[in-house]
């Protein structure tokens, strides 16, 4: 198994999570997030002051699959949270040790 996280810009999220129940995808966590890369945050103005809001505002999903799905998930992701632009995202790949869901104590892809 393995653990996608994907920072995405909010426009796109609707896209994306379609797309992934498409493919059968149902379970996943996301999350607010901030931050920022070769984009850099905006300029903000306020009563004629210009201020540098340091980061962009994105959203983070973490997606538990299957090595068999990985390559499929990526692909959606990918396909469906771009724009072109600089500031689409990243995608990370992580192994996952365990899995377990807590109410029945399922393991692994039976807990999936």
């Amino acid at each position: 198994m393995k653990k996608v996280e994907a920072i995405i810009r909010k426009s796109k999220f609707d896209d994306v999570t379609e797309a992934l129940e498409g493919i059968g995808i149902n379970f996943f966590t996301f999350l607010e997030v901030s931050g920022h890369g070769k984009q850099k945050g905006d300029e903000i103005t306020y009563r004629g002051s210009h201020y540098d809001s340091g980061h962009i505002p994105r959203l983070k999903l973490e997606i538990i699959v299957p090595e068999e799905k990985l390559d499929q998930v990526i692909s959606t992701i990918s396909i469906n949270a771009k724009t072109g632009r600089i500031g689409d995202g990243k995608i990370i790949v992580t192994p996952v040790d365990a899995f377990i869901r807590v109410r029945t104590g399922e393991k692994d892809d039976d807990a999936l």
